[in-house]
């Protein structure tokens, strides 16, 4: 019988075996296979068994749904020994013929697990984790860079970023075209007499 068996930190001894046809997925308590983790959406995703297969079938979660590090959109197929994830749970695929791998040990094997944070960094409680999907950072946007400076960031009114005023520029225009005239008067000064001794 196929099972998944969780791989990520904190959670490694937790198995669920498909037995049901439709198996749901999420943070919230209503799923079969609940994961009350911050990044998996309450109703992350379905595991659906079509003969042999075990098909996997993402519902629009926030974070989305990989298998082997590819992001799926719809259903696909998920096959023995392949990694399925979840926001940021790792798990994966055995189909209970073939003895399972063995589980790597992190570096600080003998620091204890990691609490789950949310968002804010600080360890959730859990209603906490049960009222909304943390987002997993992923960096900036083109669409935040259309929208312009954050909040909070630099001060607007800084005059280190502010723009500089086109004085200088005028100033130079003002001089250099006075320069332009004298010498044009110069010019006109010059051939006026040089006409008049002819």
């Amino acid at each position: 019988m196929p099972k998944l068996v969780v791989l990520s930190a904190g959670l490694t001894t937790r198995t669920y075996e498909l037995n049901v046809e439709k198996t749901t997925v999420g943070r919230v308590e209503d799923n079969a296979f609940q994961i009350p983790e911050a990044s998996v959406s309450s109703h992350h995703c379905e595991i659906i068994l079509r003969g042999k297969e075990v098909v996997i079938n993402d519902l629009n979660s926030t974070n989305g749904t990989f298998i082997n590090g590819n992001q799926i959109t719809g259903e696909a197929v998920l096959k023995p020994g392949q990694t399925l994830k979840l926001g940021q749970i790792e798990m994966r695929l055995e189909d209970g013929t073939t003895a399972p791998a063995p589980a790597t040990a992190p570096a600080s094997a003998t620091a204890p697990a990691p609490q789950v944070a949310g968002a804010s960094g600080l360890p959730m409680t859990p209603k906490r984790m049960m009222d909304h999907t943390s987002p997993i950072p992923t960096g900036v946007s083109l669409g935040d860079l259309e929208k312009g400076p954050l909040s909070g960031g630099f001060d607007s009114a800084s005059k280190a970023f502010s723009k500089k005023s086109n004085k200088g520029n005028r100033t130079f225009i003002i001089v250099v075209g006075c320069i332009v005239a004298v010498l044009a008067g110069v010019i006109v000064f010059i051939a006026m007499s040089l006409k008049g001794h002819q």
